[in-house]
């Protein structure tokens, strides 16, 4: 039986400079975010490595999806992972501009060859995997994705403007969104995806872990079917619900401020497990490569290749 969890007390506001918040944070584990606190300041947490790889944030306009996502990508900042933010509002991240291991693309053509480099960058560390064995040993990347379905039709029509003859119709940018979301957690790709309203482009299927703040009726039914009874919206800042399998949780989300998050985010604690095995030719994300190069595009049907104006 598909369930929700029982209405109980929930904090007014959670903070980091909250009493224990900071000591939370400092005590997981590189692969797990903070959220917020559930009922009866219960945290709830997500693990990127075995339980949720993407995470998909939904709710209407100033509803805080782009604050959610700042929360989070200070956290895994914090454990030395890099970042590429994907923001054709230009606005949403300005705290994470200048941050060595932050990659900013606003343009929609930049956009798209942003997503064709990851996906060169994606065969590049399934090649490393074949070698070595797994991934482990490579920097954990994070794809903050804002507006994602007004940007994935944006990308779409981008396409239709510049593809030529024999060029597949569907964009490639959109072609290498999917496989991403697909391959991602093997080789420690993750997407932080944010929307105002949840569509068959985002790939539901492929998003463990959903947050759904003030959003319609429909947007609960489509992003989050296996939950039979809709919880009843919140109006209340940062009120959102953290689904994960069939069950809704009531969550206050963890509000870092943008000078908190960038704070947090220089404070790097180097994720353990970076050339742990003392091979440096291992980690040539880490230790060969600027944050910005596996965004280059590398494959035939790019913006840049094509002489295009972003």
């Amino acid at each position: 039986m598909w369930k929700t969890t029982k209405k109980s007390t929930l904090p007014q506001l959670l903070r980091l400079t909250d009493p224990g918040v900071r000591e939370q944070l400092e005590a997981l584990p590189a692969s797990q975010v903070l959220i917020g606190h559930g009922t009866d300041a219960q945290p709830v947490r997500i693990d990127l490595d075995n339980e949720s790889p993407h995470i998909l944030v939904c709710s209407a306009s100033g509803g805080g999806t782009s604050t959610v996502l700042r929360t989070l990508t200070a956290q895994l900042l914090h454990h030395g992972g890099q970042v590429l933010v994907l923001d054709t509002k230009r606005i949403s991240q300005p705290w994470a501009r200048t941050l060595p291991t932050v990659t900013y693309r606003r343009d929609i053509a930049d956009i798209h060859d942003a997503l064709l480099g990851l996906r060169g960058e994606l065969k590049r560390r399934i090649d490393h995997a074949d070698e070595h064995g797994d991934a482990e040993d490579l920097p954990r990347l994070m794809v903050v994705f804002e507006s994602a379905g007004h940007t994935m039709r944006q990308l779409a029509r981008h396409w239709d403007k510049v593809r030529q003859a024999g060029d597949p119709k569907t964009s490639p940018a959109v072609d290498a969104y999917e496989e991403l979301l697909f391959a991602g957690r093997e080789i420690r790709i993750h997407f932080l995806v944010g929307a105002q309203n949840y569509s068959a482009a985002l790939g539901r299927e492929q998003f463990f872990t959903v947050l759904l703040g003030r959003v319609t009726t429909r947007t609960w039914s489509q992003a989050a079917p296996q939950v039979a009874t809709v919880p009843k919206t919140s109006t209340h800042p940062g009120r959102f619900h953290t689904v994960q399998s069939s069950t809704a949780h009531p969550t206050q989300v963890l509000l870092m401020r943008e000078t908190e998050a960038a704070a947090w985010a220089a404070a790097t604690n180097t994720e353990a497990g970076w050339c742990r095995t003392g091979r440096t030719e291992t980690c040539p994300v880490r230790t060969t490569r600027s944050p910005s190069s596996w965004t280059t595009p590398g494959s035939p049907g790019t913006a840049q290749q094509r002489n295009t104006a972003p």
